[in-house]
């Protein structure tokens, strides 16, 4: 796998948006948090509840589409930023010098997310407008 210098992920509980970002291109990948309608037998009345393997898992992913990268920045509107940070502190020890950034960001277009993330990491390309 080779080195891409700057890569972003917008993630919620629901997805991640995995951008390698460089002068010249972008890639965009998705990954989609597991969905829970896997029959699981909870303890108790009520809808299934995640089960913690399910973003262990979902995390695992993100964590391995990121590591090509030399910097990353993790975006995305609510805790499960967080949760991600954690986790790569815990499993994926390789990757924490590399996250240089964490930032609190809605639900951009993807073509307002390449622009934000070329920003961040000072990417200059005279087609992407802020």
């Amino acid at each position: 796998m080779t080195s891409q210098a700057h890569a972003a992920v917008w993630i919620d509980h629901h997805e991640a948006r995995i951008f390698h970002v460089d002068l010249d291109t972008f890639d965009e990948s998705k990954l989609h948090a597991p969905t829970h309608h896997v029959h699981r037998h909870p303890k108790g009345l009520g809808e299934p509840r995640p089960h913690p393997l399910d973003a262990a898992h979902f995390f695992g992913e993100v964590a391995k589409a990121l590591a090509s990268a030399d910097q990353i920045l993790v975006l995305g509107p609510s805790s499960a930023k967080l949760e991600l940070v954690k986790y790569v502190h815990e499993h994926a020890r390789a990757l924490v010098p590399k996250i240089v950034g964490l930032e609190t960001v809605d639900h951009p277009t993807d073509p307002q997310l390449v622009a934000y993330v070329k920003h961040y990491f000072k990417v200059s390309d005279p087609r992407v407008t802020l």
